[in-house]
């Protein structure tokens, strides 16, 4: 589900400059950090390292960890009050959610680093999963499958400017996912039925599908999404 504040794609360099606290310059901040928190997690995976090098990782991490847990608590209803849960996008544009989104958000600690571009009314996600994300030698964990297709339904839920959450969602894995190569995750639509929102949607690796999916959501009203009201 996208929201306005949290594209910064043409930010003014000089907010850098002359109001180092802006809350633009502390989102890039932010977003350059998670980006280095997943890239740690896929070197610590999918690299060997002497007991020392992991040791020294480990103290680094604790005492950042340490800084940064004495700070002030941080959420993201205290962050957007009013929710701004979505924004109008066009045909071809590049879908962003607020940063800290788990499965796409800039920020996420937790990201796959996926970029979501709308083509008509389907949501279509790009990512290439990494050493941390697999399951069996050479493929991805099924809930990291799962997770993708979760989160690219949300961004149909911006399409159509209707706030929802997952109700049910089911995953048929017809191939070994591969890591290490770009896949297209295609969702939209198929159904409203009351409150409910039916969509479906496939994960391709190249031609072929390794992956589809089924899930249902639960309409809710725009003004209860910032109280996460149902």
């Amino acid at each position: 589900m996208s929201d306005p504040a949290d594209h910064h794609a043409h930010v003014d360099p000089l907010v850098h400059v002359d109001q180092p606290d802006h809350p633009d310059a502390v989102a890039e901040a932010r977003a350059r950090a998670g980006r280095a928190v997943r890239d740690v997690g896929h070197a610590l995976v999918g690299h060997d390292a002497t007991i020392e090098l992991i040791d020294r990782l480990t103290a680094t991490l604790d005492g950042l960890t340490s800084e940064l847990s004495a700070g002030a608590a941080r959420q993201r209803a205290t962050i957007r009050p009013s929710g701004d849960w979505t924004n109008d996008t066009e045909d071809g544009d590049v879908m962003t959610s607020f940063d800290e989104r788990p499965v796409s958000g800039r920020s996420s600690p937790w990201g796959l680093d996926v970029v979501v571009v709308r083509e008509g009314d389907e949501a279509v996600a790009r990512c290439t999963l990494r050493s941390a994300h697999e399951g069996a030698p050479g493929r991805s964990h099924g809930g990291v499958v799962a997770a993708l297709f979760d989160d690219v339904f949300g961004f149909v839920l911006t399409i159509h400017q209707q706030p929802a959450f997952t109700g049910e969602i089911s995953v048929r894995y017809a191939a070994g996912v591969p890591i290490g190569r770009e896949l297209e995750c295609r969702v939209r639509l198929d159904e409203r039925a009351g409150r409910k929102l039916l969509m479906s949607g496939e994960l391709r690796d190249g031609d072929q599908v390794v992956a589809t999916s089924r899930a249902t959501f639960i309409a809710i009203d725009p003004s209860a999404f910032a109280s996460g009201a149902g």
